[in-house]
């Protein structure tokens, strides 16, 4: 299964917004390393380098077409760039703060991870992540609803993951209090005002919809856009200023006591 930074990025803009509403939270003075684990693209791990320039600042993610993106860009010296498995990932003895925006929903179990991330971590040190939490609205149920049916069932079964992808605030919670840190969870659903001709469609084209369109032929990945696409637009109707797409996401910041 593979990334594509262009379409990643073309929600750039909205995609950014809850990695900023969770660093923000951060109240670490001076690192001496952070990590950014599922970096993507690498712009947003670049701006962890403007809130902490003395700081050695590394982004990690498995896909190696996201890294090659974040490697082209320019950067400075205390910002570098890994292929790397989260999954396999352990924390380096000097880090002083550990984000993960949008990445662990991919891992089933994560929950474990971030048990063991939260043992190897040094006292003072942070943890901050953020996943979605819309896998009940409406764009993810159509999709296992179409994956799941007579049609697609043969094809797809097992691809794509469902309610239990993410805890829920308080699980978070309170597994980060039971690691030894205070920890502040809360949720947020953005209200994005998309634009354009099918946008949700081209919005978890970018990320949910990944795994189905890896598991098809490109001829039954079109079929399956089109059916999709009309069920998308019933639940996601265009009004007069765009078309209205909530998304819930859960954020975790926590400090080691």
């Amino acid at each position: 299964m593979k990334w594509d930074p262009s379409k990643y990025a073309e929600f750039a803009d909205y995609r950014s917004r809850p990695f900023f509403d969770l660093t923000g939270r951060i109240a670490a003075e001076e690192p001496r390393r952070v990590v950014d684990l599922g970096c993507g693209p690498g712009s947003l791990t670049a701006a962890l380098v403007d809130r902490w320039p003395r700081a050695r600042v590394t982004g990690l993610d498995s896909s190696a077409a996201m890294i090659a993106a974040a490697s082209a860009a320019s950067r400075p010296q205390n910002l570098d760039f890994e292929v790397g498995d989260i999954a396999a990932w352990t924390p380096p003895e000097d880090l002083d703060v550990l984000v993960s925006n949008a990445a662990l929903q991919w891992l089933p179990g994560h929950q474990d991870l971030l048990r063991a991330w939260a043992s190897a971590l040094g006292s003072g040190a942070w943890l901050a992540f953020q996943v979605p939490g819309n896998f009940s609205a409406p764009s993810h149920v159509l999709m296992r609803r179409q994956a799941a049916s007579s049609r697609w069932h043969s094809r797809l079964d097992g691809v794509l993951r469902h309610e239990d992808a993410v805890s829920e605030p308080a699980d978070y919670l309170a597994l980060l209090l039971e690691a030894g840190f205070d920890a502040d969870a809360w949720e947020t659903t953005y209200l994005h005002v998309l634009q354009g001709s099918d946008p949700v469609l081209e919005w978890v084209r970018g990320t949910g919809l990944r795994p189905v369109l890896a598991a098809l032929e490109p001829q039954e990945a079109s079929e399956f856009e089109r059916e999709y696409a009309e069920a998308l637009r019933h639940a996601y109707p265009a009004g007069p200023h765009g078309t209205v797409f909530p998304f819930r996401r859960i954020f975790c910041v926590a400090r080691k006591r």
